[in-house]
C-alpha cells in the first residue's frame, strides 16, 4: 500500500485528469451544441452537425460523472461543501443539460422546422450553460468561495449566486466557454467537408483568439489578487482536520508553485502552442492535427489553473483556514488506496472502448449521407 501523503497527491493527479478527459471528450461534443445554431444554415447542415457526434456523446458524458464520483468518494469535504454552498450554480448547469439528451432524441422526431429550431437552442443552451458555469466556478476559487467550518465541520455558505457572476469569474467563464467552442470547432473541420467545413475552420480561428486573449488578461488579473498560502499545517502523512492548519494570503501567492518550479511555466505555454497549432494544421488541411492542438489546449488551461491552486481545492474567503487543501479534505489511507486500484482497472478500459468507438464510426458526414439515411439518424 502506498504511504497516505503519496496517494494523495496522486488522487489530486487523477481527478485533473478525469477533468482534462471530460473537456476534451465531452467538450468537443458541447463545442459541436454550442456552434449549431450559428454554423448551420439549413437543417440539413445542423443533422450534419448533430450526427457529428450523435454515436459517441453519451458514452462522452462517462467523464463527466466519474469526475464527480471521484470527487465524492476521494474528496468528500469539497463535494459537500461545493455542491450545497454552489446549490444554485450546480442546480443551473443540471437543468441546462437535460436540454441535451431530449434535444438528440426528440429533434428530428418531427419535420416541423419551428419544433426543431427550438429543440437547436436547447442543444446550444445544454452547451453553452455548464461551459460558461464550469469556467465561473474556477474563477471564484481563485477568488475564494464564502464559506465557513464549524468544530463539527459543517459547512455555511454566506454567498449568494449573482455574486458567483463577478467580472473576474465571468471572465473564466469566457476562456471555458472559448475552449471548448475551440474543440467542438476543430472536429466539425475534421468531420464533415464542403462549406460547412469551410465555416467550422473559420469558428476554430475566432474561438482560438479569445480564448488565447482572455487567458492572458485571467493569467494578468490573477497576479493582482491576494492568493492563498499554508502557513503551517501537520503532517501531511496522516489524517488532518481541515481547521488544524493557518492559511494566509499575500499577493501573487497564486504564482508561487511556478515560482519555486520554473519548469512549470511550460504548461501555460502550451495553450498558446496548441492554439497556434490548431490554426496552421487548419490551414494546412490536417484537421486531426488541429484538433489535437485543441486537445492541447484543453490540457494546458486546466492544468495551468489547478497547478496555481495547488494545494487548494476548495479556498474559503470567509474563513481562510478553513480552505479545503488536498492534504485534509481527503478520504482514508485505505479509501484512496482500492479507490486506485479500481482506477487502475477501469480507466483503461473506457479509453480502450472509447477509442474503438472512434475508429469504428470514423470519417466524414456528409449531407447525401444524411439524405439518404433520412429516417435512422438524428
Amino acid at each position: 500500500m502506498l504511504d497516505y501523503a503519496t496517494l494523495k497527491l496522486i488522487w489530486w493527479l487523477l481527478i485533473g485528469v478525469l477533468l482534462i478527459g471530460f473537456a476534451i471528450m465531452d467538450g468537443h461534443d458541447m463545442g459541436v451544441g454550442i456552434l449549431l445554431p450559428i454554423l448551420g444554415k439549413d437543417d440539413t447542415e445542423r443533422r450534419v452537425m448533430i450526427n457529428t457526434i450523435a454515436p459517441h456523446w453519451d458514452g462522452n458524458q462517462v467523464w463527466f460523472i466519474t469526475a464527480g464520483g471521484a470527487i465524492f468518494a476521494a474528496w468528500p469535504f469539497v463535494y459537500a461543501t461545493a455542491f450545497s454552498g454552489l446549490y444554485w450554480a450546480m442546480l443551473l448547469v443540471l437543468f441546462a443539460l437535460f436540454f441535451r439528451p431530449a434535444g438528440f432524441e426528440y429533434r428530428s422526431k418531427r419535420p416541423d422546422p419551428a419544433w426543431r429550431r427550438v429543440w437547436d437552442w436547447g442543444l446550444f443552451a445544454g452547451s453553452a450553460i455548464p461551459a460558461l458555469v464550469f469556467g465561473v466556478a474556477f474563477g471564484n476559487l481563485f477568488l475564494g468561495v464564502p464559506f465557513r467550518l464549524d468544530e463539527t465541520m459543517r459547512s455555511f455558505h454566506s454567498g449568494s449566486f449573482w455574486a458567483l457572476l463577478n467580472p473576474f469569474a465571468l471572465l473564466f467563464g469566457v476562456v471555458s466557454l472559448s475552449m471548448l467552442t475551440l474543440q467542438g470547432a476543430t472536429f466539425l473541420a475534421h468531420r464533415t467537408n464542403g462549406d460547412l467545413q469551410a465555416r467550422a475552420g473559420a469558428a476554430a480561428g475566432i474561438a482560438a483568439v479569445v480564448l488565447l486573449v482572455t487567458f492572458s488578461l485571467g493569467g494578468v488579473c490573477v497576479i493582482f489578487l491576494d492568493g492563498y498560502v499554508i502557513l503551517s499545517i501537520g503532517d501531511v502523512g496522516s489524517s488532518i482536520n481541515p481547521l488544524m492548519k493557518e492559511v494566509g494570503r499575500a499577493p501573487g501567492a497564486w504564482f508561487a508553485n511556478y515560482e519555486n518550479h520554473p519548469i512549470l511555466w511550460l504548461v501555460p505555454a502550451l495553450a498558446y502552442a496548441g492554439g497556434l497549432t490548431a490554426l496552421f494544421a487548419l490551414r494546412a488541411g490536417k484537421t486531426l492535427l488541429s484538433f489535437i492542438g485543441s486537445s492541447l489546449v484543453c490540457v494546458s488551461v486546466i492544468s495551468t489553473a489547478g497547478i496555481a491552486l495547488f494545494p487548494f481545492v476548495l479556498p474559503s474567503s470567509e474563513m481562510p483556514n478553513a480552505s479545503l487543501t488536498a492534504w485534509d479534505a481527503t478520504s482514508s489511507h485505505l479509501t484512496l488506496n482500492v479507490m486506485l486500484y479500481v482506477a487502475l482497472i477501469f480507466t483503461p478500459i473506457v479509453v480502450a472502448y472509447t477509442g474503438w468507438a472512434y475508429r469504428v464510426m470514423s470519417g466524414k458526414v456528409t449531407r447525401e449521407f444524411i439524405v439518404e439515411n433520412d429516417k435512422a439518424l438524428y
